[in-house]
């Protein structure tokens, strides 16, 4: 199979900021490093390795870019002691010993070569992805690839460098529409370079204030203005805090819909001691929070 390129199917994305509209249409607000690295990752072909802190928005970047791009999304969830049956490929060995059986009904002998074939290939993740025949490239999401093992980095880079997967019983299988491909990482461990060498890179950053307002406000619409600002200000401020799990843009979502269930329209003290549970996810994490509010009136006092 032949390799058409990185764009070939694929609606023309025309600059970084027509990508970042189209990620705004799709329910993503990205900013402007963000978009370049999508941007440039789309228009060279490229897989882009997306690392930052848990809650950034990572995994939903890369669900926003197939959104955007009208492209399947395929998803790899990557965890210790990954395989790659897992995620590249594997026989199925019930359809080879029926196939057998029925042979020897018929008397008939099966050869190796008959038995591993594209009939009985299931396809993992990541070779669904070189092997998709739509009209658009799909978007392969390797998500939390730091929680794999060593050894599954190894069998990423065939495909991460040529868009290819080899069955030694068959052959090489390449792409004819290259898969856009982003990596996620949480930087539990530490990639080997030769898979960062494959790959444009791009830290994502926590959101700034007005970005976080702006997607607090579009996830919770019924929220206040100044229940917005107040807790965008607090999350940024409890950051600082020295915790397990620093609380990132879905415990912030949901911290404010549970505010705006409960009817907050203007944030106090009591509020957040009543809800802290939606923003903290430890106990340590909320007695931290907690004490750094203790004799204070408002939250936005904090620190």
């Amino acid at each position: 199979m032949s390799d058409a390129g990185p764009s070939a199917g694929a609606p023309a994305v025309l600059d970084p900021a027509d990508l970042a509209d189209r990620l705004d249409r799709a329910g993503y607000l990205v900013d402007d490093g963000a978009a370049m690295a999508l941007f440039l990752s789309l228009r060279l072909g490229q897989p882009l390795l997306l690392e930052g802190e848990p809650g950034v928005g990572k995994t939903s970047a890369a669900k926003a870019l197939a959104t955007a791009l009208g492209a399947p999304l395929i998803r790899l969830q990557c965890y210790e002691g990954l395989s790659a049956g897992e995620a590249l490929y594997e026989w199925n060995y019930q359809r080879q010993l029926l196939a057998i059986r029925l042979a020897e009904s018929r008397h008939e002998r099966l050869a190796d070569a008959d038995l591993f074939t594209e009939e009985f290939l299931q396809e993992r993740p990541i070779l669904a992805a070189v092997r998709n025949r739509g009209p658009v490239a799909p978007v392969l999401l390797i998500d939390e690839v730091d929680r794999a093992d060593d050894e599954f980095e190894a069998l990423l880079l065939e495909f991460l460098g040529e868009a290819a997967v080899t069955v030694p019983e068959i052959g090489t299988f390449t792409a004819v529409r290259r898969p856009v491909v982003v990596l996620t990482s949480n930087r539990s461990r530490e990639l080997h370079d030769a898979l960062r060498r494959r790959c444009l890179y791009h830290w994502l950053e926590y959101p700034d204030r007005e970005r976080a307002v702006a997607v607090l406000r579009r996830a919770v619409p019924d929220a206040s203005e100044d229940l917005l600002r107040s807790t965008s200000d607090l999350v940024g401020r409890v950051r600082g805090l020295d915790l397990d799990k620093q609380p990132g843009l879905a415990e912030a979502i949901d911290w404010v819909s549970a505010l705006a269930v409960l009817g907050v329209a203007e944030l106090s003290r009591e509020d957040l001691l009543h809800t802290v549970g939606c923003l903290t996810k430890t106990v340590d994490d909320r007695d931290a929070v907690v004490g750094a509010l203790a004799g204070l009136g408002y939250p936005e006092r904090l620190g």
